[in-house]
């Protein structure tokens, strides 16, 4: 399962009445059933093991907002109980011969990769509408969210399933979406925040528990494993892009695609018993197409660049946030290049 953000397309716009509103009834919903997390901690029939985890988002909401500057307002200070384990349902499509995202137009939000459903047979039948018609897709469960600061979000308990490390990072990431958010580029949004998460909970663990401690360790685990990851991905894109770019045939195209496919899959299985943290993915086993690779590549590019980013602020994560958010501002159009360009031009000390 993918246990990142879906963002808040889904709950903030529609195309159509009939899918507004409906959004706007589960936010609701949502919101109406929060209830205080010190009032849920202070419950003493509350299992060790959950107050363990609420006291780790309590904890971590006011870490993000003192040493890592981030917006957090009001948000993950309730928890509200849901009865299943994805509260929506993505669908994301691309053609077969390209890795461009099909995109959906939202207000507010702009064009994103992506359709929500609260109902996981209207995303179906979605997918296979636009698998009938040429596309490929995927349908997958989101089980977190970002408001960007219009609600104050509440903590949403399936996410309590979670171990602290894994916790403090999707808190984390969604409260980058609180702070900063650039409509029409979900993959600048998705992959600051991805790095953002899990750059913040090290950071989160050292401070509060020590250099060596577990949780430190494990973090750092994940977010290595981050970095290892996006590279792997960034090797298969380029491979399914100089087959895409190549003047053969469209059958032949498809037929040496899924020879490509095959190829990545068993990289991914050499790669994946050394990687910390992801265990959620099964690249190596779910059918892979155009849209599966597209959903990866959303939270994992070029993440060495922010990486670099922070090595030129000598280490320094609230630092290395502030020039992301600023860089983004400043290259509206393209923030990646201007991350690159930033890290490409000033030599290390």
């Amino acid at each position: 399962m993918f246990f990142l953000a879906a963002g808040a397309a889904i709950l903030l716009a529609g195309c159509n009445l009939g899918y507004l509103a409906r959004g706007a009834y589960e936010e609701a919903r949502i919101l109406w059933n929060r209830q205080p997390i010190d009032r849920v901690i202070a419950n003493p029939e509350l299992s060790p093991e959950v107050r363990a985890r609420l006291q780790t988002v309590l904890a971590a909401r006011e870490f993000a907002r003192d040493q890592l500057g981030l917006k957090v307002g009001g948000a993950y200070t309730t928890v509200t109980k849901v009865d299943k384990g994805a509260v929506i349902y993505v669908v994301m499509a691309a053609p077969r011969d390209s890795l461009e995202p099909y995109k959906w137009w939202f207000p507010v939000v702009g064009s994103v990769p992506y359709r929500g459903y609260f109902n996981q047979d209207q995303a179906n039948a979605m997918a296979s509408a636009m698998d009938a018609t040429g596309y490929d897709t995927m349908v997958r469960p989101a089980v977190a969210f970002s408001s960007l600061g219009f609600f104050d979000d509440p903590l949403l308990s399936n996410l309590l399933r979670l171990d602290r490390v894994e916790l403090a990072g999707v808190i984390t990431h969604e409260l980058f979406h609180r702070t900063y958010f650039l409509p029409s580029n979900v993959m600048f949004d998705e992959s600051a925040a991805n790095w953002v998460g899990n750059r913040g909970a090290v950071e989160f663990f050292r401070q509060t528990e020590g250099e060596n401690s577990a949780d430190t360790i494990a973090a750092r685990g994940v977010y290595d494993s981050d970095l290892r990851f996006a590279h792997f991905l960034l090797q298969a894109q380029a491979k399914l892009i100089r087959i895409y770019a190549s003047e053969l045939s469209k059958d032949e195209v498809l037929r040496r695609r899924e020879v490509a496919f095959q190829e990545i899959k068993a990289d991914y299985a050499k790669l994946k018993p050394a990687l910390s943290g992801l265990e959620r993915f099964d690249l190596d086993k779910e059918p892979l197409n155009n849209a599966v690779l597209i959903n990866y590549l959303i939270y994992f590019h070029e993440l060495d660049n922010f990486a670099a980013l922070e090595r030129i602020n000598h280490g320094d994560v609230r630092a290395t946030i502030a020039s992301i958010i600023d860089i983004a501002k400043a290259h509206p159009d393209d923030p990646f290049y201007g991350i690159w360009e930033a890290t490409s031009s000033t030599a290390p000390n």
